[in-house]
Parts: structure tokens; sequence; C-alpha cells
């Protein structure tokens, strides 16, 4: 027995204004979260990006063609009602973020790794006011604590839907300092990106690229794109 889908029953597509934000209506009726929680969004250019997904809609719903739904849906059912938990979570890489694990070897890793990630975490000096420092190896060793705090509390001071993107720029990275850089525009969103990857990069070039491998970092990178859009709309 085939699974059920909802199809288009819609004509219209419309934004609205109200006290709290903006509102799409399909057909004058707005639309609402799976929790069934009023879809009140922040700006107008996210409402109008919510509006584009549901117009583009033909025949069967397809929630995958609905990043910027998704993603609002997700700030107001999920990081919402958990923003301190969602929190904490993401400002805890900062104890382990991917900028201060460095190798120890081959040595042109060990120097690409400080000529690329090493202006970042200068940058995050100035910008946010703290210092992480690099380590050799993949033992863990803690950061300043005082320095972890300051960055926890620039992440607890973030909107659910701004947290909601901010969760996708640190995660997708593996970075605290990447998700800061990107919301704060240090440096192009695919630059940024390729920071991310350089490991990655520097094995295919001493192994070749892998055909399955490729498709996910597009598929990662696709959604790392996405959370700079959604954010910069928040």
């Amino acid at each position: 027995m085939s699974e059920w889908k909802q199809k288009r029953f819609w004509t219209d597509v419309s934004v609205e204004k109200d006290e709290d934000g903006y509102s799409v209506a399909l057909d004058g009726r707005r639309i609402k979260t799976p929790a069934k929680a009023p879809l009140i969004l922040p700006a107008r250019p996210m409402a109008e990006a919510v509006a584009d997904e549901w117009a583009a809609q033909e025949g069967e719903i397809d929630p995958r063609r609905m990043p910027f739904t998704r993603s609002a849906n997700a700030a107001i059912d999920k990081v919402r009602t958990q923003h301190g938990e969602v929190a904490d979570l993401l400002a805890d890489y900062g104890d382990s973020d991917l900028l201060c694990y460095r190798a120890d070897r081959p040595q042109e890793l060990v120097e690409r790794q400080a000529e690329a990630w090493g202006p970042a975490l200068d940058w995050a000096e100035q910008a946010l006011g703290v210092r992480l420092e690099p380590r050799s190896g993949v033992i863990h060793r803690p950061q300043d604590p005082e320095a972890l705090a300051r960055l926890r509390a620039q992440v607890h001071a973030l909107d659910a839907f701004r947290l909601a993107a901010f969760h996708d720029l640190v995660s997708l990275t593996g970075s605290l300092i990447l998700g800061f850089a990107a919301a704060r525009d240090w440096r192009p969103v695919d630059a940024l990106w390729a920071l991310s990857r350089l490991d990655e990069h520097w094995q295919e070039e001493q192994w070749g690229a892998d055909d399955e491998a490729a498709a996910i970092e597009a598929l990662k990178r696709d959604a790392f794109l996405h959370a700079k859009a959604f954010y910069d709309f928040a």
C-alpha cells in the first residue's frame, strides 16, 4: 500500500505583516509549524523565501525542496524551546575547535594548516575578544576557561532563528570560530567552507578523490550555504 502524500491544495501564496513579524498564507490561511505553532518569521526576506518555496510546489508537496521552511520550523519548534541546551552544545565546540587541532606531520600539512587557520584565530581574537591556542596531535588539551566563557555568552545571545542557522554553520565545519566567521562575514562563505575541508582536501591530493565522499561533501556544502543564507535573512 503506497504512503499517502499531501498534495498542493492552494492557489495563492502571500506574505502578511503583523505586530510579531511576518507570516506566509496559503489562500489567506496562515501556515503553522508541524507542532501547530504560528509560523511567524522575523524578517520579510525570510518570509519571502518561505513563500517562494510553497509557491514552487506542484502536485505532491516535497519537503526536501523547502529548506527555508524546514529551518524556520526547526527554529520555532525545537530551538526556541531548547535554546539553552542548543547554545551550550554549540559553545562546547570551542574547547575542541577544528582550527586548533593541528597535525604534527608531515611538514607540508603542518605548514598548510598554520597558514590557512592561523588568520581565523587572529580574526577571532579581534572580533570575538578570544584567543584560542592551537594544539599539535590528537590529545585534548583544554582551552582557557575565561575565553570559552566569553564565546559561550556570545552563542547564548543569538535568537532562536540565528541559533538554528548557527547550529549548522558550526556542526558542519566542526568549528565554533568558523561558525562565527560565517555569521559575521569575515570571508566569503565558500572560502570558509574550504577552510573547514582542508584536511579532507589534503587527503584527496595524496590518495585521489573518492566519488562517494565528494557527493557527501557537496550535500554538506549546500547545507552550509543554506545556513548562511538563513542566518542573513534572520
